[in-house]
């Protein structure tokens, strides 16, 4: 792909060292000895954002993922990049309305199946304006 550049993203984290590169200092010359048991705080985007350029956060909508554990007002973490396969939970746009559901693909074609028995199956088969946003990752729920 001759001429072809690839351009990474302009924000890079707001740190330049992960949680092992840290280490401990003290002005006196000695450390204490917690020191050696002493973690630094847990950074939520370094624990659950693998690729940043291509994940983003979601507010769910509804219940129809509800027995999935996946609840109204629940944030979502969504990441573009990862592969789509069967048995993965996504967001994806349907005729035009977003959605949560469950992927599932057979031999002969796709549904997109609720956590909720209030809601019925979808099969892909017969619309012809879909759109898959990305594959959630992660669920953040308030308890």
């Amino acid at each position: 792909m001759e001429g072809e550049e690839f351009y990474g993203a302009a924000y890079k984290g707001s740190k330049q060292f992960t949680q092992q590169q840290v280490k401990t200092a003290n002005a006196t010359g000695f450390g204490a000895a917690a020191d050696d048991y002493m973690e630094r705080g847990i950074d939520l985007n370094e624990q659950l954002v693998k690729n940043k350029p291509a994940t983003y956060f979601f507010r769910m909508k509804g219940d129809a993922m509800r027995e999935a554990g996946i609840f109204d007002t629940d944030v979502l973490i969504v990441d573009r990049s990862v592969k789509l396969v069967n048995g993965k939970i996504i967001v994806a746009v349907l005729n035009g309305e977003l959605l949560v559901r469950r992927f599932h693909k057979n031999f002969s074609s796709a549904f997109l199946i609720p956590e909720n028995n209030r809601y019925k199956t979808i099969n892909l088969a017969e619309f012809s304006d879909f759109v898959m946003w990305g594959v959630v990752t992660y669920v953040i729920h308030q308890v």
